[in-house]
């Protein structure tokens, strides 16, 4: 299976469950065929390990997106992008919301 169809799954059986107060978590998770644990967490409102954002991740999404424009960006101009360059482009955007710059490595 699929995991946007097990995601999908699991999204039904709550529906399910909070619609028929009768219906018991373990049960939407059988007929569902699901995970109970799975059901459960997400029940008590923790998110798919996917949907995670790791505690180790330094830029968001947009902040991400900026250094991909500004790498194009200079390669379009013909000037190779640096790993210098983006270290440093990284921790300007780092410093505008007082996060602790990006490591050596």
């Amino acid at each position: 299976m699929s995991q946007s169809f097990k995601e999908s799954q699991i999204i039904l059986a709550l529906q399910a469950y909070q619609a028929d107060p009768k219906l018991s978590l373990r049960c939407a998770a059988k007929i569902y065929d699901v995970s109970f644990d799975a059901l459960n967490r997400r029940h008590h409102g923790i998110p798919a390990r996917k949907d995670y954002i790791p505690s180790s991740r330094k830029l968001s999404n947009l902040e991400e997106e900026v250094i991909v424009q500004y790498i194009l960006n200079l390669d379009s101009r013909g000037f190779p992008p640096r790993h210098y360059d983006i270290k440093e482009m990284a921790n300007r955007l780092l410093t505008d919301r007082d996060a602790l710059p990006v490591s050596k490595r």
